[in-house]
């Protein structure tokens, strides 16, 4: 089971650490090999993406990523600065559907700024459109007019066959869960979006077990926050996904909660958590990795069909946090924070000492 590991830039470092640390616990038939992306490829050889990095996330069965972006990027046009990494790799590895499980630990319930009845028990799945939107459409660009003022454009574009099969995976999933679906759109405004609901439907035809509702994005967002419990599978574009998943991020008690899986029409797959870099805090061993450790599991259980191994790194991140262990974003009155490494070091222990390690 080889693993492209790229940690990358800021924190994608220290909390892949982690994760490593914990896979490492579990004694699994892993074999690592790291590579340059993001801000240590530009300065490897002047490209986010290496060719030699590219090549490993080819013929690794996963890729685990931690996080790109570097302050920088700021003055470097969107296609060259290292945060762009993470959409090209995307791309280039053909992985069009982006899960997102919003989970809340029982032991968080007063991390999340919402009420605690709201969040408690929330269980859902964002699943995200990852290679089409405006993120990618054609034409894009900045024009300048005679008179010298400028004009930037993107463009929304989805074709019929990329609806349909971020449709299916929408109830493929819903069916293994509790077979709702709810799909995201704006088809009172946009043609795309219209296009969207409309191929949405027509799939869910072929899918008589599952509910299928519609939502516009903005009253998506208002009930995601009043009732997130009424959610089992959100499907949404690529824009409206990666918005609707990071606010929901507060229903799980923080960004540094959430895990994320990227997946294809095989079962390869590029593992990240949800977070950016934070270049701000980065070197300061005050990250939370629980959303990189997260992201393992998701990748023991989706890419290497080791589900006893997901559920023992989900049980050590729910031992520790109901022990009163929380980095400094989680952070509770009466708890004890803790540093990005000491978490790491407690989980990995965790799984060390789980009485269910054989069930």
């Amino acid at each position: 089971m080889k693993v492209a590991l790229l940690p990358g830039d800021g924190i994608g470092q220290e909390v892949t650490a982690q994760a490593l640390k914990v896979l490492r616990a579990l004694n699994e038939p892993l074999d690592f090999e790291q590579a340059a992306i993001g801000e240590a490829g530009l300065q490897l050889c002047g490209d986010a993406v290496p060719p030699a990095t590219l090549d490993l996330a080819r013929r690794a069965d996963a890729v685990l990523l931690g996080a790109t972006g570097v302050p920088a990027d700021e003055h470097r046009p969107l296609s060259e600065g290292a945060g762009s990494a993470v959409l090209r790799l995307r791309t280039h590895l053909k992985l069009y559907a982006n899960f997102r499980p919003i989970r809340l630990f029982p032991e968080l319930l007063g991390a999340s700024t919402l009420k605690p009845e709201i969040v408690e028990g929330v269980d859902l799945v964002i699943l995200r459109e990852l290679n089409g939107d405006i993120y990618f459409g054609e034409p894009r660009g900045v024009e300048v007019s005679p008179s010298g003022e400028r004009t930037g454009f993107n463009t929304m574009r989805y074709s019929e066959p990329e609806i349909e099969r971020i449709g299916r995976a929408a109830f493929e999933t819903a069916r293994k869960r509790r077979r709702r679906v709810c799909s995201v759109d704006k088809a009172n405004v946009l043609e795309t979006m219209a296009l969207w609901r409309e191929v949405m439907t027509r799939i869910g035809r072929e899918y008589p077990d599952v509910e299928l509702t519609h939502l516009y994005v903005d009253v998506a967002a208002m009930a995601l926050m009043r009732n997130p419990k009424q959610f089992d599978v959100m499907v949404s574009g690529n824009m409206f996904g990666d918005i609707l998943s990071d606010a929901a991020a507060m229903l799980a008690g923080g960004i540094g909660m959430l895990p994320s899986a990227s997946l294809g029409d095989g079962t390869k797959g590029l593992y990240e958590p949800v977070h950016g870099a934070a270049p701000d805090i980065a070197g300061r061993n005050i990250a939370n990795p629980i959303a990189s450790i997260l992201s393992a599991a998701m990748m023991l259980r989706l890419s290497f069909d080791r589900p006893k191994s997901a559920a023992r790194i989900e049980r050590a991140v729910q031992h520790v946090l109901r022990a009163g262990l929380r980095t400094a974003d989680i952070m509770e009155s009466g708890k004890r924070q803790v540093g990005t490494e000491e978490m790491g070091d407690a989980i990995a222990a965790g799984i060390a000492a789980d009485p269910h390690r054989d069930i």
